[in-house]
């Protein structure tokens, strides 16, 4: 499996990290970080860091295959670009790319409360098959710590992209 990963937005970039840090050593990732969300990153095995400002790079081209792109966290900034098909770099051309395409894309904002022209670019984006999934806790889940939490919404993530896990305890009813 490949898997186009974008970060951007400064705050929970942590969120991100601990995504691709649970990720099955087996898919191979390709990491686009915006200008606003440059942290360190470990480079870990099968990851491949791209240039944001490279807007020529692989993942730009409907011809290079992947199965699924994620944008965690996604600013309403990166959000409002994708609505409205500003592909001005790297992270928003790639996922002009993938609605162009029919390709999984899912959008995780970070922000709240949500404003209406959010809501409304969200809104826009369902409609054309963009799944949002904003990290949302479920109170079902038992969830103790911070940490658990986070594994809850990667969890989601994992399941809507296709990915097996055991990060949290499903509900049995």
């Amino acid at each position: 499996m490949k898997l186009i990963i974008g970060i951007s937005g400064a705050s929970g970039v942590c969120l991100a990290q601990r995504f691709i840090k649970k990720l099955p050593k087996k898919i191979k990732t390709y990491i686009i970080v915006s200008d606003n969300a440059k942290v360190v990153l470990q480079k870990e095995q099968n990851q491949t860091i791209l240039d944001n400002k490279d807007i020529g790079a692989v993942t730009s081209s409907g011809s290079f295959r992947c199965d699924s792109m994620i944008i965690v966290p996604c600013s309403m900034n990166t959000l409002a670009k994708i609505s409205c098909g500003i592909a001005d770099n790297l992270l928003t051309r790639t996922a002009s790319v993938m609605i162009k395409e029919n390709r999984p894309l899912l959008l995780a904002p970070r922000e709240m409360p949500f404003s209406s022209i959010a809501l409304e670019n969200m809104l826009k984006l369902s409609r054309l098959g963009v799944t949002i999934a904003p990290p949302i806790s479920a109170y079902y889940a038992d969830i103790k710590t911070l940490q658990k939490m986070e594994d809850f919404f990667i969890g989601k993530w994992f399941d809507l992209l296709g990915i097996k896990h055991e990060l949290f305890t499903r509900w049995k009813g």
